[in-house]
């Protein structure tokens, strides 16, 4: 005969569910499985992503920075806001890279619950304040050339603050409603993350609970800080270009070239790549694709930036020469 409590076994199905949501949030650790690489070529690529590309990212964005800071005739709108976008590319890739070194180099794929958590927040932080200096140097280019009479009326101190403020505060809330509910999912005992740093993404697809509440945010926050800012960019250029046509000049057509280029270039190589991480085919190697794409935008793109800037830009070009001759006749 039975002798337990009606109770008992209640009390014993309850137990086992708190047991088992335990062990789904206990996840101390995720291991990033890092870039398709193999072992004997992880010494190669360590130092092509340190010595070459990680490094000339670092120094050539802090050159750019140094050049703004000394160059009186840099202490402009658009140069302002190309100073934080070097900033922000610094701080984008020290995001992911370092870790990823750290990992080829150790064979530690190992990052804690809250590292990880820590580093997809900064990534989002960066990534979004990217997209929206890229838009909001569009709209200073638009009225450069298209009213070039009321710019400095326009583009006041005042305007470039609130608009780099804006940049920050939109992209913070963007970032933490991200990671407060990424901190609100369980975690099953599967902590893989097939990628070489935390993507939103991948840990989504680990999760145990509903991240249809997630999926909604990413698909509202994304149309905030990519489409819209995409639509501005392009709806900047086309009226650059109304604006160039009205008034055919060889001259004209030239300056708004060297003006607007660079940033043009920047623009389609950081949206290419965004563009063809999230459009990819879902094929057997679209997680490798993924992670080159990533390691385009994160990377490649921040190591760029500062060749097109110094390269096709007549302004930044004279800022070195007059440094280096500076160091020149100090030297003497």
């Amino acid at each position: 005969m039975d002798c337990s409590l009606p109770g008992s076994s209640i009390h014993g199905i309850s137990q086992a569910r708190i047991l088992e949501k335990e062990n789904q949030s206990s996840v101390s650790e995720f291991l990033l499985l890092g870039l398709p690489i193999r072992p004997e070529q992880q010494g190669v690529f360590f130092a092509l992503f340190l010595g070459v590309m990680y490094l000339t990212t670092v120094l050539g964005n802090l050159l750019i920075l140094l050049l703004i800071r000394l160059d009186a005739r840099l202490h402009t709108p658009m140069y302002f806001f190309l100073s934080h976008l070097a900033f922000t590319d610094i701080s984008f890739s020290s995001v992911t890279v370092p870790k990823m070194l750290i990992n080829m180099q150790t064979q530690d794929q190992s990052i804690p619950y809250a590292g990880c958590i820590a580093q997809m927040y900064f990534f989002l932080l960066f990534g979004c304040i990217d997209n929206l200096l890229l838009v909001v140097m569009a709209y200073d280019r638009y009225v450069a050339i298209c009213h070039p009479l009321h710019y400095t009326t326009i583009m006041r101190e005042g305007l470039c603050m609130f608009l780099l403020a804006g940049s920050w505060l939109l992209s913070c809330v963007i970032a933490l409603s991200h990671t407060i509910l990424l901190a609100q999912l369980s975690f099953c005992e599967d902590n893989i993350i097939p990628h070489f740093f935390c993507d939103l993404a991948a840990l989504l697809k680990l999760s145990c609970s509903d991240t249809s509440v997630n999926e909604l945010v990413i698909f509202t926050a994304g149309t905030a800080v990519v489409i819209l800012p995409l639509s501005g960019i392009l709806i900047s250029y086309g009226l650059i270009g109304v604006s160039i046509l009205r008034v055919p000049s060889t001259k004209g057509i030239c300056k708004a070239l060297s003006t607007c280029g660079s940033h043009l270039s920047v623009m389609f190589l950081f949206y290419g790549t965004i563009m063809a991480l999230y459009f990819s085919t879902s094929s057997g190697k679209s997680k490798d694709k993924d992670m080159i794409a990533s390691l385009m935008y994160t990377l490649v793109t921040p190591m760029l930036n500062p060749f097109i800037y110094s390269l096709r830009n007549r302004d930044m070009k004279l800022a070195l020469g007059f440094l280096f001759k500076s160091n020149n006749l100090l030297i003497k």
